[in-house]
């Protein structure tokens, strides 16, 4: 299933898109596509459903494709040629970080530029959502704990990040720094998620070509690694790092996002996203 949640800021509504690329009304079954829509038993019973059955709607603007979202946990340096570019050792263990919550919004929505910024990135990643509690879990058990994936962009402000102190979040936390979307594709359905292609560009020039096959850690890896220091709930979302192709990987001179510029990414089997550029604008933020 390909669940996500349109219409106007606080009057989102649940819906899924159906195998002929119809959008069907959720509203009338659920309230919304929260944690609890996420676990096993709730997912099976939505799968249960005649979808042909279901209304047939318009795509209003998308949000996150799920509401409640408690951590935005992310993986760093998880592709060798991405730390290659960006000057890294390869981790011996996967680095954690956290973006913010609040930086999350759908997948088409502005990206608004920090007071300043003069370094901010983009970064596409396979985003992995949680949909039944995990604990210590162990890598052969981890993907059951997974309710599905969906694409991220792990914008990141690289003066912020690599500049102003030893931590990342500072830099990958700023408002509409985490596009997520447009919806979230249940773990049946994408099957293995270390086979997927997942590319970005820029102005219409792709900058980024990988796919998740390359990952340093995998997703069970890191569901199974990030619950032994965090106990991860239903909505908490993963974000698994990125293939090279980064702005701040071109040689010899760095390219970073400036106002204008537009972002178009996807990774197979997900969808995609495009997000123009702005200045700063609180109002855009708030859109």
């Amino acid at each position: 299933m390909k669940l996500l949640r349109h219409g106007p800021k606080g009057q989102e509504k649940p819906a899924l898109l159906d195998a002929s690329g119809t959008l069907r009304d959720l509203s009338g079954l659920i309230g919304d596509i929260s944690p609890t829509t996420l676990s096993p038993t709730s997912l099976a019973a939505l799968k249960s459903l005649d979808a042909s059955k279901l209304p047939a709607v318009t795509q209003g603007r998308l949000a996150v494709p799920w509401t409640g979202m408690g951590k935005f946990i992310a993986i760093g340096l998880n592709f060798a040629d991405h730390a290659a570019e960006s000057n890294a050792p390869i981790p011996k263990e996967p680095i954690i970080f956290m973006k913010t919550t609040s930086c999350a919004v759908g997948a088409n929505h502005p990206v608004v530029l920090p007071k300043g910024s003069v370094k901010s990135d983009w970064e596409v990643e396979l985003g992995v959502v949680i949909g039944a509690r995990a604990r210590y879990v162990s890598e052969a058990d981890a993907l059951k704990h997974v309710a599905g994936y969906c694409v991220v962009n792990d914008v990141s402000e690289r003066e912020y990040q690599l500049e102003r102190g030893g931590q990342w979040d500072r830099g990958k936390g700023c408002d509409t720094f985490g596009p997520i979307g447009p919806w979230l594709v249940t773990a049946d359905e994408v099957g293995d998620p270390q086979k997927l292609s997942m590319w970005l560009e820029v102005n219409g020039k792709r900058f980024q070509n990988g796919s998740t096959k390359t990952m340093i850690f995998g997703v069970a890896k890191l569901v199974s690694y990030v619950s032994e220091f965090m106990t991860l709930e239903p909505g908490d979302c993963i974000t698994t790092g990125t293939p090279p192709g980064v702005g701040l990987g071109v040689k010899p001179n760095p390219i970073f996002l400036k106002a204008g510029d537009v972002m178009k990414l996807g990774i197979e089997k997900l969808g995609e996203q495009q997000q123009t550029v702005h200045a700063w604008n609180p109002e855009l933020i708030d859109s």
